[in-house]
């Protein structure tokens, strides 16, 4: 019969399921290999870039499988967040109910389409006997130091009434709903991840398997900078003001300082003064404008005088201190030191205020940054300088430093500034603590009780988890949590009296941070995970994803592991070994969006040609790495291939059954080329592989043997139509139970070459010899050849050579 899907797939569904197919291997004699895609949101039915990433999981896993490997291959759905939360108020639904409801349609197209999950072992992060182990790790964490609360400024999107981690900020926008972020002070909590900075970064180093360009993201969002702390003494104050520089070299140019707007001194140091009300609506206008803006090169440097000056340890002198909306309160200490000579974005600000400008470095000879060439120590106040001189240079006016190179001077300033109890050493990171704290219902409520007589006060472990109520309410604005009365109000575990609890709820990334480890032992009762399944299996051999995540989960997966670590509950340093970022499905050369109304539901695809030609042109159809455009003449394409595979087994008749050597040649080296690109991950190659040996067994002959590799070979991309051509070919078992071929290299090589023959560099015959002929043969064999006599017939032979014993040149005189 011809190759119809939907009579075939349907059964081999049942078939898996009923036979636990794809259940974790637990042979203590093979080796474990965990693969796993990022799992997804449960917002509906699969969207095709859902597709090309399980296709590209599912193939390695059936192959690992084939090889011999103990295979872990889980499922689950990252299902709590802001989404879910929404769609409840849009159709009057929990979204408790509509999120399940989206895990059942996405499972029954992840069936269809064949992926080999073991469905056992599958995670749901808004059940609570997930998000309970959040609530414990989180307690756990704070018992460590590393969860903690302060009032702090934060990011906040209004359309999503909720704060934002620096990391889903994204060109100033929010990074789900795309809207304006502004900046608000609340009182949050925090994971200290900054802790583990060093950690972090450092660690990057093994991550042998991971792309440069997500290991080059990581490493500039952690963003080490060397440099110094300095201290200011305020001017009739008894305070000090801290700045870190990264250019300790150009402390004698000093002459202001610059604090952020939002830096809790100012408001305090302002207030009562005549410098109140200006300071305070410069404030208000910095709050209105996102940090892209307020760090944009381009935009023009805006600030005021706020009325308070400090005292340069290196000069003496009294300078001023001004705000700027081009400081930020979250990088360093929320103060610079200002060296408009040698900082462009302070010599933009000194320009436009009227500010002294004082040069402390020169350029080397032959390099000069101004009209007139400068002498050495000269003083300039006047700003004769047309920009900012960021290089290395000569130093001038500083004291006895001045005469030394610059990045000499850098060397010792560390030391003076220590000798002059003004400062010292020390490494910055652009990295901030994790805002975890959201306002909204549908995550995970923190386990945090707050009581008049004790203060803050942890949920005792018993307890958990603290389930979201049922009984909800989202109507009018907020956070819904906060108009339960049964849920606010408890009482204190410590002292027993009436007490509040905490109605913020865990930023999901929490939920993704660690579920790589819940599936080692999912139905674990007793603590998250268990410490040895998860040694069994960690790290992740192949994780596989979207490069969006590049900082914000494949980050706090990292710090979680390392935390987690730390805390003795795991025995791995990094949580995935080897990273696969694929490439988006385009349509039309844009990505395909619900929103352009160029989206292709993967049902009908499986309807019109069946899961295995979705499979096949999806990973057929561009490099893993790289965007695939939909075309449905190549969706007819594969479809059609699939038939011709069929066909082999469908219509044995009409093909050529004899196995020469040519054909095993081809099947080695069909299975050598495959086996390799299968493990680079070079799909798309592989399979047209397969496509040539077919046309090989079309055009040439075929045989059993070649039929049954290409049905192995094919396996993994087309399990379906695989497992039915296996079940044809008159085997019992599953085709994904057998073992991968392998290919035999003394079958790559050619009994038989042709060896061409030269007269004086001239081509004068060919002959067909044995691939294990003697070099004094090929000679005898040459001097025997009619055509050769001819042309050597009465000559004398100078020399004979050869090259690559595939070429003989007789030289004749």
């Amino acid at each position: 019969m011809p190759y119809i899907p939907s009579d075939i797939e349907p059964n081999w569904i049942t078939e898996w399921e009923e036979s636990n197919l794809h259940k974790t291997g637990s042979d203590p004699t093979k080796k474990n290999y965990y693969v796993l895609e990022m799992f997804p949101y449960p917002s509906g039915k699969l969207h095709m870039g859902h597709v090309r990433n399980y296709s590209i999981g599912d193939a390695l896993a059936r192959f690992k499988r084939m090889q011999g490997f103990n295979v872990l291959y889980p499922m689950g759905y990252d299902s709590l967040g802001l989404p879910a939360e929404n769609a409840a108020k849009k159709h009057n639904i929990h979204p408790e109910i509509w999120t399940l409801k989206k895990i059942e349609e996405m499972k029954e197209q992840q069936v269809q389409l064949g992926f080999s999950y073991d469905w056992k072992r599958e995670v749901v992060t808004c059940l609570d006997t997930y998000y309970r182990w959040n609530q414990w790790i989180f307690l756990k964490l704070y018992d460590k130091g590393l969860a903690y609360k302060k009032k702090a400024p934060v990011n906040w999107c209004t359309p999503c009434a909720t704060v934002l981690a620096n990391e889903q900020v994204e060109n100033g926008k929010c990074w789900r709903c795309k809207s304006d972020v502004l900046q608000k002070n609340l009182e949050q909590w925090f994971f200290k991840i900054t802790d583990y900075a060093e950690d972090l970064l450092n660690d990057i180093s093994l991550l042998d398997g991971w792309p440069e360009k997500v290991k080059t993201m990581q490493k500039n969002w952690i963003g080490r900078s060397e440099g110094a702390e300095i201290d200011f003494n305020i001017v009739d104050r008894n305070e000090k003001l801290t700045v870190f520089t990264t250019r300790p070299d150009t402390v004698y140019g000093i002459t202001y300082l610059v604090m952020a707007p939002e830096h809790p001194k100012v408001i305090e140091w302002t207030k009562g003064t005549k410098y109140e009300a200006k300071t305070l609506d410069f404030i208000k206008k910095s709050k209105a404008k996102t940090k892209i803006e307020r760090t944009d090169e381009t935009q023009k440097k805006e600030g005021v005088f706020i009325g308070e000056y400090f005292t340069c340890p290196f000069s003496g002198e009294s300078l001023p201190i001004w705000i700027s909306d081009y400081v930020l309160m979250d990088y360093g200490t929320g103060s610079v030191m200002a060296v408009p000579a040698h900082d462009e974005r302070d010599f933009q600000f000194a320009t436009n205020n009227n500010l002294p400008i004082k040069e402390v470095i020169q350029p080397f000879p032959n390099k000069s940054n101004k009209e007139n060439v400068i002498t050495l120590d000269s003083t300039s106040i006047s700003n004769p300088l047309k920009q900012a001189y960021t290089e290395a240079g000569i130093m001038v006016n500083s004291n006895e430093f001045s005469g030394l190179k610059s990045k000499d001077f850098k060397k010792q300033i560390t030391s003076v500034l220590e000798e002059k109890n003004v400062g010292r050493k020390t490494v910055n990171y652009k990295l901030r603590d994790w805002l975890l704290s959201r306002q909204r219902y549908w995550g995970t409520p923190i386990p945090i009780i707050y009581c008049d007589t004790c203060g803050i006060v942890t949920e005792k472990e018993a307890n958990l988890p603290i389930e979201l109520p049922k009984n909800v309410s989202f109507e009018g604005t907020g956070n819904p949590l906060d108009k339960l009365d049964d849920f606010v109000n408890t009482t204190c575990p410590s002292c027993g009296k009436n007490a509040k609890r905490e109605t913020d709820t865990m930023d999901t990334f929490v939920d993704s941070s660690w579920y790589f480890m819940r599936y080692c032992s999912p139905t674990n009762s007793t603590a998250p995970f268990n410490g040895n399944e998860v040694e069994k299996w960690a790290p992740v051999d192949q994780y596989i994803g979207g490069v969006e995540h590049a900082v914000l989960h494949l980050l706090y997966s990292r710090f979680f592991t390392k935390a987690l670590r730390d805390l003795g509950l795991v025995n791995v340093d990094e949580p995935f070994k080897r990273l696969l970022t694929q490439g988006m499905v385009l349509k039309d050369g844009v990505k395909m969006s619900k929103s352009l109304g160029n989206t292709v539901d993967p049902g009908d695809i499986i309807k019109k040609y069946g899961a295995d030609t979705a499979r096949l042109f999806i990973l057929f159809g561009a490099p893993v790495e790289r965007d695939l455009d939909w075309s449905d003449q190549a969706v007819e394409g594969s479809f059609r291939f699939l038939c011709r595979v069929f066909r082999l087994v469908d219509e044995p008749s009409v093909f050529t059954f004899e196995h020469t050597d040519k054909l095993e040649k081809e099947i080695h080296k069909c299975i050598k080329k495959v086996t390799h690109d299968i493990e680079r991950f070079s799909y798309n190659t592989a399979i047209s592989r397969l496509m040539e040996l077919v046309n090989f067994m079309y055009s040439n002959t075929t045989s059993k043997k070649a039929i049954k590799t290409l049905t192995l070979l094919i396996a993994p991309f087309a399990p379906f139509i695989a497992e039915e051509m296996w079940k044809i070919e008159g085997h019992s078992t599953s085709v994904h139970s057998d073992t991968w071929p392998i290919a035999d290299e003394s079958k790559l090589v050619d009994k038989e070459f042709t060896l061409v023959l030269q007269v004086n560099g001239k081509v004068r015959d060919k002959l067909v010899v044995p691939s294990n002929i003697q070099q004094s043969e090929i000679e005898e064999l040459a001097k025997n050849s009619e055509k050769i006599k001819n042309y050597i017939e009465g000559k004398t032979i100078i020399k004979s050579i050869l090259i690559k014993n595939k070429l003989l040149n007789i030289v004749v005189k």
